[in-house]
């Protein structure tokens, strides 16, 4: 059994907010003594973790709760599909301020050399010995195993859509 400070300092947050969760019905102590200490077994532990795991998906506190209180595992997958969705949506609009402030300052240098470019990658395998039938096989031997990663990888080296499908359809050739 864990103190409420011990308890917090185990999973690196506050007391604040464990008080916090246990004040929204996140958690709940095991039990608590005559002086009024709060006591976490093996249970609250484990409930515990699985709340600072879904903090850290930046999962809202009423989503938590709802996750929490349903047994449901669809219901969690559903919930965490959203999340990464939000994320996707949020991650493309701090793409645009990006875009936006470095048009703003007229540097475009300052944004095409924080990314990882079609350019790059390509000077990156070079670099390690691949040739252009290298570099094929491997588009191969990618859009084999994972199909949906290989469309994944592609799209933040800023390369076209026209040309994503391209290299795409090229990697089903043999």
């Amino acid at each position: 059994m864990l103190t409420i400070s011990k308890l917090a300092k185990q999973f690196n947050i506050s007391r604040t907010t464990l008080l916090y969760y246990e004040k929204e019905g996140l958690i709940v102590p095991a039990n608590r003594s005559e002086n009024g200490y709060r006591w976490y077994g093996d249970k609250e532990i484990k409930q515990l973790q699985k709340i600072v795991n879904y903090r850290a998906f930046g999962l809202s506190i009423p989503d938590i709760k709802n996750l929490l209180n349903s047994p449901q595992n669809n219901k969690q997958r559903s919930t965490l599909e959203k999340q990464f969705a939000n994320l996707e949506q949020e991650i493309q609009k701090l793409k645009q301020q990006q875009l936006a402030i470095v048009n703003f300052l007229g540097d475009i240098k300052k944004l095409k050399s924080s990314q990882m470019t079609k350019e790059k990658w390509t000077e990156i395998m070079r670099s390690s010995g691949m040739n252009d039938e290298d570099m094929h096989n491997w588009h191969i031997q990618f859009e084999r195993a994972q199909p949906e990663g290989h469309q994944d990888f592609l799209e933040p080296l800023g390369i076209v859509p026209n040309e994503i499908k391209r290299i795409r359809t090229w990697s089903k050739l043999e």
